[in-house]
């Protein structure tokens, strides 16, 4: 958090926000060594937010000595003068600035006043977050940035969290920075009239980020808790920021709802458990309430459910039912209808398939997804010959099945759920087809 407030703290001085984070590491590098020889300070955030200002003054100095000198050459240019060895002719003192471009500081500038205003800490790390998820920016830029600026991680945890090259992640963030000076984008708030259409952005990083964390999309593990964990605190920073707003409630309440399985999700070995088969005495009640009360609070706060509220309904169904059986799937089927009215999209269909499977069997439910199927735009996702697998195994339907699990297999880019598809292919495969089954 402290990493966040500094940074903010200094691009609302700058009104520059590379220069900003340029400053905050040169000032954490200084403290390095500095601390070592002294020792750490009263206030170390204090003092790195001054170390901070004192570098961004000194680059201040530097763009303006450079600006003047380009300036003088391209007047004598002009005059038909040559620079070999010509002196250049001594300017008046302009306001504000020094002979030879260096800026006359006021007593405020030069004082050792603490740019830590403790009425403008939200607004700064608000701004923070606004700016880093810009429109201007592409979605992965938006990611990284987020990740580097407000939740102060490295660009090797980046990297190593979407596992993506360290470059990779770097070369983002680089352009991100890039983009937002050429696009003149401020460092500020909104305006009020346009902070609700913005927020959509900060939340669908938010969004992105945890949902990675919950369940990799690629590599070793199922889970990344550091980076759900990362986004949970983000958003908990959004909330606290933003209390009027129903959907950051929502986001977190489902976010808290979806952590909340974590311990039971994977067993010693690190291999996923499937849903029917938790232990839901393993289940974080701790995180349960938390995403519960965070439910409700975007129950009183807004105009009926958005897309994140509801995806937390259908999370508190889980959390509140104490087995499978006991879930209300008929109340699910009906948050993925409304879901799917308010942020259509196939994986919300998918979804309510299965939902549908649950509540009304695997006939009604197969047709759903062959109708997503014929529409290809799931081509490429394991997830639609995964849950197609699933409802033709239910059907009888062996061979089919087994085919379609082992596509799945095929494009499922995490090593775990891999093998728990493989896993299920070998069980198919022992199994005589039945004499029923049909193409």
């Amino acid at each position: 958090m402290d990493a966040a407030r500094i940074v903010g703290a200094l691009a609302r001085f700058t009104g520059d926000f590379a220069l900003a984070e340029d400053v905050a590491q040169e000032a954490v590098t200084e403290a390095l060594v500095a601390w070592a020889d002294s020792g750490v300070p009263r206030s170390p955030a204090g003092w790195l937010l001054t170390t901070g200002r004192r570098r961004a003054i000194d680059a201040f100095r530097r763009r303006s000595t450079r600006d003047e000198r380009y300036a003088e050459l391209a007047h004598q240019l002009t005059e038909g003068q040559t620079s070999s060895g010509a002196p250049v002719a001594a300017r008046s003192t302009a306001a504000g600035c020094l002979p030879g471009g260096s800026f006359t500081l006021t007593s405020q500038q030069d004082s050792d006043d603490l740019l830590w205003d403790p009425d403008r800490v939200h607004d700064d790390v608000l701004a923070l977050m606004f700016t880093a998820c810009h429109p201007v920016l592409a979605p992965q830029a938006r990611v990284a940035l987020t990740l580097r600026v407000v939740g102060g991680l490295s660009s090797e945890e980046i990297a190593r969290a979407f596992l993506v090259p360290t470059p990779t992640i770097q070369a983002r963030i680089t352009r991100a920075k890039k983009t937002i000076a050429a696009a003149r984008v401020p460092f500020a708030l909104p305006p009020a009239h346009e902070r609700r259409e913005r927020l959509g952005a900060v939340l669908s990083v938010l969004y992105v980020i945890f949902t990675e964390g919950s369940t990799a999309t690629s590599g070793a593990d199922l889970l990344r808790p550091d980076l759900a964990f990362e986004a949970i605190r983000l958003t908990r920073m959004l909330v606290a920021l933003l209390p009027d707003e129903a959907e950051v409630h929502g986001l977190l309440a489902l976010c808290e709802l979806t952590a909340a399985r974590f311990p039971a999700r994977t067993g010693p070995d690190g291999e996923p458990v499937l849903l029917a088969d938790q232990d839901r005495g393993r289940w974080d009640r701790a995180a349960i309430r938390r995403g519960l009360a965070a439910f409700e609070r975007a129950s009183v706060v807004g105009r009926g459910l958005g897309p994140y509220g509801l995806q937390a309904a259908i999370a508190a169904c889980h959390a509140r039912a104490p087995a499978v059986a006991a879930t209300d799937w008929e109340r699910i089927v009906l948050l993925y209808e409304a879901l799917g009215q308010v942020a259509p999209s196939p994986i919300v269909d998918l979804n309510r398939a299965v939902a549908v499977a649950m509540a009304h069997g695997p006939l009604p439910a197969l047709e759903i997804v062959d109708a997503l199927a014929g529409g290809g735009l799931l081509n490429g996702s394991h997830l639609l010959p995964t849950v197609r697998g699933e409802l033709l195994t239910r059907l009888g339907r062996t061979t089919q099945a087994r085919t379609e699990l082992e596509q799945a297999a095929r494009l499922c880019g995490n090593a775990r759920e891999r093998a728990i598809l493989l896993r299920k292919v070998a069980a198919l495969s022992a199994s005589p087809a039945h004499s029923d089954e049909t193409d």
